[in-house]
C-alpha cells in the first residue's frame, strides 16, 4: 500500500508523459522551450490568473514576488509558522522578519484574526514596518482569503497566497489569485499536481510584477520595459538590469506537466470523492476529520485528521500495512533557527497542540475503495 501512489497516475498517461519527453530530447530546447510558455499559458488559464510563471521550485517562487516588491530589512512578513519551513525561510534571505501567525483550530490555515491582531502589535511596537502577508493553503485547502484579503486591503499589505499544496482549489469557485497578489506553487512530485523532479510557479493579474519576477527569475535581464526607446550594439539579453537569480522551469518538466494539468480537474474530483468518504466513515472514530471553509473545495494534499493518541494509533496502522504521516510535527518558530524571530500576540497555542495531534493516511486520486476500506477498517479498529 503506498501512502501516495505516483506510479498509478503514471500507468494512465504514461504513452503522453513518454512522447512529450521525447519530443523535448529530440527538439533540444532543454531551457525555456516551447512547452514552458505552452504550460504558462494554459496554466493561467486554468486559475484564471492573467500570468503564470514558471520556476525552479516552490520555495524559489515565493522568493520571486517579495524581491519584486523589494522587500528588504525592516520589513515584516506574516506567515503561520504550522507549514513547511519554506514558507517562513524566503523571508530571512531578504533581510526581512518574518512575523508568525497562529491558526484557525478547524481549517489548520492562518486565523484571520490572530494576523490583524499580529498586525497591530508590530506597529505598535514600530521596530518593523509591515509589507507582506503570506497565507498558505494547507494540506490543499484554501485560506480565509476573502477575511486575509480585507486586512490587507486595510493595512496596505501584499498577499501572497502560498499554494504549494493547493494549487486548484477555490473558494466560491474563485481561485485564491482572485484575492492574492501573487499566488506561488510547488511541483515537487507529491504535490498534487507534481512534476517528476522539482518546479514550480509563480502567477499574478498585475503586469509589472509579473515583468520583473521574468527578469528575476532569469538573472535580472533585461525586460521589453527596460529596452523600449534604447539601442544596443549588443544581444540584450547580456544586460542586467537587476540583482537577479537562476529559476527556470525546465522544458522536460513542462511537458510532463501540459499532460498532467490535463487531468488535472479529474483528479481533484476523485480526490474530493474519497475524503468524504474518509469522513464519512471515520468521523466517529477519531478526534476530528478534516473541515473545509464554507464554500471551499480542496484538493486534499493530504487527508489529515486528528487522534488523542496518535502514537498510539500509528503504531496500530503500521501492523496492519497501513502507512502514515505526521507533518510539521515541529512549528517553524519552535525550531532553534526560527525562535529569534517575533510571534503575535500571546503566541501560537494553537499551532503548538495541533503538532502532537494531527496525522495523515495515504491519499491520492487512484485509491480504490478496496483499499480505502483496508484503511478505514484498520482506523475503526484501533481501540487505544
Amino acid at each position: 500500500m503506498q501512502f501516495i501512489d505516483l506510479q498509478a497516475q503514471r500507468a494512465r498517461i504514461a504513452d503522453k508523459i513518454n512522447a512529450a519527453v521525447m519530443k523535448v530530447i529530440e527538439d533540444g530546447k532543454y531551457i525555456m522551450g516551447p512547452e514552458v510558455k505552452t504550460f504558462e499559458a494554459q496554466m493561467a488559464e486554468f486559475s484564471n490568473t492573467k500570468h503564470a510563471l514558471g520556476c525552479a521550485n516552490g520555495t524559489e517562487a515565493i522568493a520571486l514576488p517579495l524581491m519584486a516588491w523589494d522587500i528588504r530589512p525592516g520589513d515584516a512578513v506574516f506567515c503561520p509558522s504550522f507549514t513547511f519551513a519554506a514558507t517562513g525561510e524566503v523571508v530571512p534571505w531578504l533581510g526581512a522578519s518574518p512575523v508568525f501567525v497562529d491558526i484557525d483550530p478547524r481549517t489548520y490555515n492562518m486565523d484571520p484574526a490572530h494576523l490583524e491582531a499580529s498586525i497591530e502589535a508590530v506597529k505598535a511596537e514600530g521596530k518593523l514596518t509591515p509589507k507582506v502577508i503570506i497565507a498558505v493553503d494547507l494540506f490543499g485547502q484554501p485560506a480565509d482569503y476573502p477575511a486575509i484579503s480585507a486586512i490587507a486591503k486595510k493595512h496596505g499589505l501584499k498577499l501572497i497566497a502560498d499554494s504549494a499544496q493547493g494549487f486548484g482549489c477555490t473558494i466560491h469557485g474563485k481561485h485564491p489569485g482572485h484575492w492574492a497578489d501573487a499566488v506561488t506553487t510547488s511541483f515537487f512530485p507529491a504535490k498534487p499536481l507534481g512534476c517528476y523532479g522539482d518546479g514550480g510557479a509563480v502567477l499574478t493579474n498585475d503586469d509589472e510584477t509579473a515583468e520583473i519576477m521574468d527578469s528575476l527569475r532569469v538573472h535580472g535581464k533585461a525586460t521589453q520595459s527596460d529596452i523600449e526607446g534604447r539601442s544596443f550594439e549588443h544581444d540584450p539579453k547580456y544586460l542586467n538590469m537587476r540583482i537577479g537569480m537562476n529559476s527556470r522551469l525546465d522544458t522536460i518538466q513542462a511537458a510532463i506537466l501540459i499532460e498532467k494539468l490535463a487531468i488535472f480537474a479529474d483528479e481533484i474530483e476523485a480526490r474530493n470523492r474519497i475524503a468524504a468518504r474518509y469522513n464519512e466513515h471515520l468521523a466517529d472514530h477519531v478526534a476530528s476529520v478534516p473541515f473545509v471553509i464554507d464554500g471551499g473545495v480542496s484538493v486534499w494534499a493530504q487527508y489529515t485528521l486528528e487522534h488523542e493518541n496518535r502514537a498510539g494509533l500509528q503504531a496500530h496502522l503500521k501492523g496492519k500495512g497501513v502507512p502514515t504521516a505526521v507533518y510539521y510535527p515541529i512549528p517553524i518558530h519552535k525550531q532553534d533557527i526560527y525562535s529569534r524571530y517575533p510571534l503575535g500576540p500571546g503566541g501560537l497555542p494553537v499551532s503548538e497542540e495541533k503538532a502532537e495531534r494531527v496525522m495523515s493516511l495515504p491519499m491520492h486520486p487512484y485509491l480504490d475503495e478496496d483499499t480505502q476500506d483496508q484503511i478505514i477498517d484498520a482506523v475503526r479498529s484501533f481501540n487505544g
